[in-house]
C-alpha cells in the first residue's frame, strides 16, 4: 500500500483530519476473516496517509454490537469494539500494536511479538495520541442493532520511543490492520493482509503487509 503525504492539519479535529484524508485518499477495506470459527465480518474501511512527523488515520465501521469498557491506556481494548494498527517502522524485527477501542481508548506496546512486549507510557499515550470517535469518549455497555461509526486517529513520530528519528518520508514499513471485538455477542478477527495460522492471532509479524510512505 501507498501512503500520500498531506499537510498537517492547523488543528487536530476530527472534521480537520477527515477532511484531509478523504481529499487526498482512497479507502483500503479491513475484510479478511481468516478463521473459519468466526465468520462475522463487520463492515471496515480505512483511510490513512503522512505528513513526515505524524500518521493519519479514519476508520469507518458498520457491526452490530457495540461494546466500550475501557477508557485508560493499556488497558485490554481488544476487548472491546476496536480497530488496531501494527507497525514494523524501518522493518527492524519490533513492531508497535496500537489498539483503539470504539470511543478511543489506547493500548499501545513494542516487541518482536505477542509475549515480548514492553508497554508504552500511559502519560505520553495520552499526551501524544490524537482520537476522536463519533461514539465520543465515555463507556457503555454493549448495545445491539446496527451501528455506523467512524474514528480519526493522528500518531506522530514522538510516540515512537524507540525509534528516535523516524521521519515517514519515503519510508518502507510492515504493517497490518484489524478490526475485532472480543467479549462482543459475535466476537470476529478481521485483518488486511491475510493471516495464516489456525486460530486468531494478529501478532504475526511474518504476515505484516508493505507500506510504502510517498
Amino acid at each position: 500500500m501507498r501512503i500520500n503525504k498531506i499537510d498537517s492539519p492547523d488543528t487536530l479535529s476530527f472534521s480537520a483530519v477527515s477532511k484531509s484524508l478523504e481529499e487526498n485518499t482512497e479507502m483500503v477495506l479491513i475484510e479478511n476473516a481468516n478463521w473459519k470459527d468466526f465468520p462475522y465480518t463487520p463492515g471496515v474501511g480505512l483511510r490513512i496517509a503522512h505528513s513526515s512527523d505524524q500518521v493519519f488515520l479514519k476508520f469507518y465501521v458498520s457491526e452490530k454490537h457495540i461494546l466500550a469498557q475501557h477508557t485508560e491506556p493499556n488497558k485490554a481494548t481488544h476487548k472491546d469494539s476496536c480497530v488496531e494498527f501494527f507497525i514494523d517502522p524501518n522493518q527492524g524485527g519490533n513492531y508497535y500494536n496500537f489498539e483503539f477501542n470504539c470511543i478511543g481508548a489506547t493500548h499501545l506496546a513494542y516487541g518482536p511479538d505477542r509475549y515480548e512486549r514492553s508497554f508504552i507510557d500511559p502519560k505520553l499515550i495520552k499526551e501524544l495520541i490524537f482520537t476522536e470517535s463519533t461514539l465520543g469518549n465515555k463507556p457503555f455497555k454493549e448495545q445491539s442493532g446496527n451501528f455506523q461509526w467512524e474514528m480519526v486517529v493522528a500518531i506522530p513520530t514522538s510516540i515512537f520511543i524507540y525509534h528516535p528519528n523516524l521521519n515517514f518520508d519515503n519510508l518502507n514499513s510492515k504493517a497490518n490492520f484489524f478490526k475485532c471485538g472480543d467479549d462482543t455477542q459475535q466476537p470476529h478477527y478481521l485483518s488486511w493482509n491475510p493471516i495464516d495460522t489456525p486460530k486468531p492471532d494478529f501478532h504475526r509479524p511474518e504476515f505484516f503487509g508493505n507500506l510504502f510512505f510517498n
